[in-house]
C-alpha cells in the first residue's frame, strides 16, 4: 500500500508539472484530450473559435495501471508437441504489480481556416515498446481554397488519411493506449471494434441529425500487391474496399437532458487481413489473463478480449443509445457481425451487448461511479457457439481536468469452450487501479 501511495503522489506531482508547462492554443473543430472531451463524439459544427493563423498544438496522454487479478480454469492437460512434457494449458502465474506505462504524443495543427491536421504517435504501448505512429488525418470543416462552397460546408466535414475509423460510438469512449481519460472503466469491450485504415469519411450534421459515409482500404496498412494468377482460388488475392455508414441523432432536449442514438454499418467483401476486431495494437489492460506459461506481455497483447476472426470478409452493425440526464449517463452497445477467415466455406456470426451506467457527482462532475455489463456470443464454427460475460464496476476522481485516478473491479467468465481449450470454464477477476494524464 505504501508503494501505491508513493506512486500516485509522484504521478500527481509530475502531472501538475506537465500541466503548468503546457500552454495550449485553441483549435477549430477539435476534441480536447482532457476532461472537456468526455461525451464528445463527432467534432461539432458549431465551433466559434476564430482562425488567426497557423497553430501547432503538442499534447500527450499517459496511463499507468496497478494490476491485482487472478485467473482459473478447468481445462485438461495438453502436452507440447515437442515432447518436453510442458502443459500448454497451464495458466501463467499472475502476481500483483505494475503494468507497462503507456504514452501517446498528440500533434494537432491548424493549417487554415477550418483545416486541421492530427497526428498521434504511440511512444510506449504493450505491443511495441518503441515509438510508432498510430495514424494521422487532415480534416476540412471549411474549404478556404473554394469559397463558393462556404454555405455547403456549414453542415459538412471531410476527413482524409490513415485514421481511426468511425464505426459505432463505443470507440469514442474506449481507451486508446495512453489515452484512457475518456473511458470511465479500465478495460475496453470484450469484442473491441477498433481499427486504423486508409481512406476518407464525409459527415453531415444539422439540427441534431448525423450522417456519415466512408470508404477505406479495409486493412491496417496499405496493400498494392496484385496476386494475379498466383492464387486463383483465393478470394483474398485482390482485397476489396471497405464501406462505412453511420446515421443518428444527437440533441439537448433540455438543459438537463441529452439524447443520442446512432446506427453504424461496416462492410468489406474480401481482405488479405481485415482487423476490425484485432486492430488495437496498443493492447488490452488485463495483462496475461487466461494465457499459458509461454505467453509474453508484448506478444499476447489481447488478453481478455475476443476476436471472432473475420479476417477475410465481415459485415457488422452497431447500435448505440446514449442518454445523459444531469449527472447520470446511460450508454449501450448492440452489435451484430458475420464473416469468415480465408479458407472457411461459410460465414460465422458474433453478437455483443454492453450496457453501462455512470453517475458523475459535483458541479464539475469530477467524481464518478459506474457499472458495466458486457456479453459476447460467437460462433467458433457454424452451429458451435461460445459465450463470454463480464461485469465491471468503477469509481473515478478527476483531480483536475487533466488528471484522472480510477479503480475498477472486473470479473469475466468463459462458457461453452471445449475442455481442451485453455478458456474452458475460465474466469479472471480482481482489482485494477489506473492513473491517467491528458492534455
Amino acid at each position: 500500500m505504501k508503494t501505491l501511495i508513493r506512486f500516485f503522489a509522484a504521478f500527481v506531482l509530475i502531472s501538475l508539472t506537465i500541466q503548468a508547462m503546457a500552454q495550449q492554443p485553441s483549435l477549430q473543430y477539435f476534441r480536447p484530450y482532457d476532461q472537456s472531451g468526455i461525451n464528445m463524439f463527432e467534432t461539432p459544427k458549431d465551433d466559434m473559435t476564430p482562425f488567426d493563423g497557423v497553430k501547432v498544438r503538442v499534447g500527450g496522454n499517459f496511463a499507468q495501471q496497478f494490476q491485482m487479478l487472478d485467473h482459473e480454469h478447468g481445462a485438461g492437460t495438453i502436452l507440447d508437441p515437442n515432447g518436453d512434457g510442458v502443459n500448454e494449458n497451464e495458466l501463467f502465474p499472475l502476481n500483483s504489480g505494475f503494468n507497462l506505462a503507456t504514452a501517446n504524443l498528440n500533434i494537432d495543427a491548424q493549417l487554415g481556416d477550418g483545416v486541421r491536421l492530427s497526428l498521434i504517435t504511440y511512444l510506449s504501448s504493450r505491443h511495441h515498446s518503441e515509438a510508432w505512429v498510430k495514424g494521422g488525418y487532415i480534416q476540412f470543416d471549411k474549404l478556404p481554397f473554394a469559397p463558393g462552397l462556404d454555405d455547403l460546408m456549414k453542415n459538412f466535414t471531410i476527413r482524409l488519411g490513415h485514421m481511426e475509423i468511425n464505426y459505432g460510438d463505443a470507440h469514442f469512449r474506449r481507451t486508446d493506449n495512453g489515452n484512457a481519460l475518456y473511458n470511465p472503466f479500465v478495460g475496453n469491450l470484450i469484442m473491441d471494434a477498433f481499427n486504423t485504415e486508409i481512406g476518407g469519411e464525409i459527415y453531415f450534421q444539422k439540427n441534431g441529425a448525423i450522417a456519415m459515409v466512408g470508404v477505406t482500404g479495409g486493412e491496417i496498412k496499405g496493400n498494392i500487391k496484385d496476386a494475379g494468377d498466383a492464387k486463383p482460388n483465393d478470394d483474398n488475392a485482390n482485397p476489396a474496399p471497405t464501406f462505412l455508414v453511420k446515421l443518428g441523432y444527437d440533441s439537448d432536449v433540455s438543459e438537463d437532458l441529452r439524447i443520442r442514438l446512432t446506427g453504424s454499418m461496416y462492410y468489406t467483401g474480401s481482405s488479405a487481413s481485415n482487423s476490425l476486431y484485432s486492430g488495437d495494437r496498443g493492447g488490452s489492460r488485463y495483462y496475461l489473463v487466461m494465457e499459458n506459461l509461454a505467453a509474453a506481455e508484448g506478444t499476447n497483447f489481447r488478453s481478455g478480449r475476443w476476436n471472432p476472426g473475420f479476417s477475410d470478409n465481415v459485415t457488422a452493425f452497431m447500435i448505440n443509445p446514449f442518454v445523459k440526464f444531469q449527472g447520470l449517463e446511460l450508454f449501450g452497445t448492440y452489435e451484430m457481425a458475420k464473416g469468415r477467415k480465408s479458407g472457411e466455406a461459410e460465414d460465422r456470426t458474433a453478437t455483443q451487448i454492453a450496457v453501462e451506467a455512470i453517475y458523475r457527482i459535483g458541479e464539475k462532475e469530477n467524481v464518478f461511479i459506474g457499472g458495466r455489463y458486457n456479453t459476447v456470443t460467437s460462433e467458433t464454427a457454424p452451429g458451435t457457439e461460445i459465450q463470454i460475460n463480464r461485469i465491471a464496476g468503477s469509481i473515478g476522481w478527476f483531480i483536475n481536468p487533466h488528471i484522472l485516478m480510477k479503480a475498477e473491479y472486473v470479473t469475466q467468465d468463459y462458457n461453452d469452450f471445449p475442455n481442451t481449450d485453455i478458456l474452458f470454464e475460465g474466469n479472471f477477476s480482481g482489482l485494477m487501479l489506473e492513473a491517467v494524464v491528458g492534455f
